[in-house]
């Protein structure tokens, strides 16, 4: 064989091999899903929902409202038709959508429509907010939710809207080192946030309706 012939054989394999990694990349991408959903306060549905196995990101932010580019202030203020929210990045071949919203139902008090917990007012309110594809699997687990807990769940089933991430400081604030001034006292976010969650009653609460159905309430 010639050396012309080598140097093709040896090209052939390499155009070949990029091919195969070009390939991969849209493939990997394709395979990953999200799934937005508001559940009070977005620290703590971002913090429970990092924790599940399939699970690869969750982001605090704004949906459901029409103030494009909305700050915490904005939404919390009020007016601005935003729900605080988390989008959930997920790998479909290891969680499904269905399961997640499972979790989302028994991670929250999906009877009470005017905020969760000690959190009040529209912005801190439950709902899902889904896709074409993922509003079937929604009603589904929303039946499900209703029919384990005996109570009519007033969580709506929402077409999907733009996702706002919050502002960075906000992002993974169960894991922060910062030190924050609370009414606690000074603490670092994590330490302030375990604090501001135990006060506010959220997993109080969420044993109290799903008993040893809720999934993040230690």
């Amino acid at each position: 064989m010639s050396v012309i012939e080598n140097l093709k054989i040896i090209s052939l394999a390499g155009l070949i091999a990029i091919g195969l990694i070009v390939q991969s990349v849209p493939a990997h991408a394709a395979g990953v899903e999200t799934l937005t959903v508001a559940g009070g306060c977005f620290w703590c549905v971002e913090a429970d929902f990092e924790k599940v196995k399939g699970v690869t990101g969750a982001v605090s932010g704004f949906a459901g409202g029409k103030t494009e580019n909305p700050t915490y202030k904005d939404v919390t203020s009020g007016g601005t038709g935003h729900y605080e929210a988390v989008q959930i990045t997920f790998d479909p071949s290891v969680v499904s959508a269905g399961t997640l919203l499972d979790l989302f139902f028994r991670s929250v008090d999906p009877t009470d429509a005017g905020g969760q917990f000690c959190d009040r007012g529209s912005s801190y309110r439950t709902a899902i907010f889904a896709t074409g594809s993922q509003k079937a699997v929604a009603d589904q687990a929303k039946s499900r939710a209703q029919k384990d807990l005996g109570q009519k769940i007033v969580t709506p089933i929402l077409s999907a809207t733009k996702f706002y991430p919050a502002e960075a400081y906000h992002q993974d604030y169960a894991k922060g080192k910062k030190l924050v001034v609370t009414r606690f006292g000074p603490k670092s976010q994590a330490n302030a946030y375990k604090a501001y969650r135990k006060a506010c009653g959220r997993d109080a609460r969420v044993k109290q309706l799903w008993r040893s159905a809720a999934p993040f309430a230690g």
